[in-house]
């Protein structure tokens, strides 16, 4: 099998390189039998759905999968949790209309069900199938550019939406593998709560350990 890895940032995956054989070539790596490339694309949606989007005109792979980290709306969903994010929503693609948000479709300008959407939404129906993925948590996500610390803005979107996880990167990832009709798994570590900021209750070392953990089961399943 031949495995495309996404992460925004390699120091969020880099357990899972480091455990991993290297074969020939850049980022090349090897787990088993499969043959496993490494992108990392850098920070938000820009710049993961042009690099994602370019990696899989270049080579037909048979799963992608992205990795990284994410802050949770939800409780039940603590720092250390991984998730899988088989909805996601690009919340801020719209307009504001004095304290109203209107989304795309409100003004007119897309239609819910305009692929790859489905009601607005990205939705992963049919990942990969793999024993150690299907344990994790389905969860509902949403892509940002500005990660939410404010009080009244995390209240706007949680009304809004119902978000359980946000990423800046997530809806990016998975329009690319949807229009390239390559299957993929969007899979997060949680390393905080969506609140006012508070780096001191940032869980980041163990978010990434937690991380590598179902990357390694996730891989050994297949």
């Amino acid at each position: 099998m031949k495995i495309l890895i996404v992460s925004a940032m390699e120091m969020e995956i880099a357990p899972l390189t480091t455990w991993l054989a290297r074969r020939e070539g850049d980022n090349a790596y090897r787990c088993g039998e499969h043959d496993i490339d490494v992108l990392i694309t850098g920070v938000g949606m820009v710049a993961t759905a042009a690099w994602t989007a370019r990696a899989l005109t270049q080579v037909t792979y048979d799963m992608a999968l992205s990795l990284g980290l994410c802050g949770s709306f939800d409780p039940a969903f603590v720092p250390g949790t991984v998730v899988h994010v088989t909805s996601d929503h690009v919340v801020e693609l719209g307009a504001e209309d004095g304290d109203d948000f209107l989304t795309v479709r409100d003004l007119g300008l897309q239609r819910g069900d305009d692929p790859p959407f489905e009601e607005g939404r990205l939705v992963n129906a049919d990942p990969p199938v793999n024993a150690a993925l299907q344990k994790l948590p389905s969860v509902e996500g949403i892509t940002v550019n500005t990660v939410h610390g404010n009080a009244r803005s995390i209240d706007a979107v949680v009304r809004r939406v119902q978000p359980q996880v946000e990423s800046m990167e997530g809806a990016a990832f998975m329009y690319a593998c949807a229009i390239a009709d390559v299957p993929y798994a969007h899979v997060r570590a949680v390393s905080n709560f969506v609140e006012p900021r508070n780096r001191a209750a940032w869980k980041i070392p163990e978010a990434i350990a937690a991380l590598d953990g179902a990357a390694r089961d996730i891989l050994g399943c297949l």
